[in-house]
């Protein structure tokens, strides 16, 4: 299944969360549904700290519906008090239904009109029994339909998720672009018209995601090892990416989190 807390740089302050399989029917517009519920005692705050995937996301939560672009920086967000979202990270033939311009969607988000969506996912949520897969159900259902079919040009740009920041997942644009069978140059019109960033700055976010997560969960792991591990140049290299995006040390992570 998913890594309920890749991406999430704190996951001892996490409220309840989950991520969720496409149904078959969105397989094909959504990596997968996640899901945060909370309710907090008065006067208690709860601090979430992401490095998000880069992607967009479309998110329902009480007050409405938004379209989130990819994040160039660490995101943080105070839960007080009792609440929940229901959130999909898109697929870029999701995308290509939603929105013409993912550029400008990058490290901000848009409201988005869809009210029968809205009412039938709160509607969900408020059931006692079941809710999270009703509302997922009921979320891919209409992602479904909106979409209908695309063409064959939208279900190539499907792969690239795989190859940018999947398992295993290419360490250069170069070797990117070899294994989607493009030029580099294609695929750089691929992921600005389907991300909105550059192909580098996809494989570098899924590089720190991947070094935040073993730097937590393997504190005996030396981070000179860490960085040749996972494509660093050295250490420092390491080092400059955590102080460029996360605003802290590997080391001070590593403390931290411990």
């Amino acid at each position: 299944m998913f890594d309920q807390s890749r991406g999430v740089l704190f996951p001892s302050r996490l409220p309840a969360f989950h991520r969720f399989a496409p149904p078959q029917a969105a397989e094909e517009l959504v990596q997968w549904f996640w899901l945060p519920e909370w309710n907090l005692e008065p006067g208690v705050v709860s601090r979430q700290t992401v490095v998000s995937y880069p992607a967009l996301n479309l998110v329902i939560e009480p007050r409405g519906v938004s379209l989130v672009g990819a994040t160039t920086r660490m995101s943080e967000r105070m839960l007080r008090g009792s609440g929940w979202a229901v959130g999909a990270l898109l697929r870029p033939a999701a995308v290509h239904t939603l929105t013409s311009d993912a550029s400008s969607l990058v490290d901000t988000e848009q409201s988005f009109s869809a009210p029968d969506l809205h009412a039938q996912v709160v509607a969900a949520m408020g059931s006692a029994s079941d809710r999270h897969e009703k509302a997922v159900d009921i979320f891919a259902r209409w992602l479904n339909t909106r979409a209908g079919s695309f063409s064959s040009v939208v279900r190539h740009a499907n792969t690239m998720p795989k190859v940018l920041i999947g398992e295993g997942g290419a360490n250069t644009p170069a070797e990117a672009a070899v294994r989607l069978a493009v030029s580099l140059r294609t695929l750089q019109r691929m992921t600005h018209r389907y991300i909105g960033l550059p192909p580098a700055a996809i494989i570098r976010r899924r590089r720190l995601q991947d070094a935040a997560h073993v730097v937590r969960e393997q504190p005996s792991a030396s981070l000179a090892t860490i960085a040749a591990e996972l494509g660093y140049t050295d250490h420092s290299h390491l080092t400059g990416d955590f102080r460029s995006v996360l605003g802290f040390t590997p080391s001070d992570y590593r403390t931290e989190s411990s």
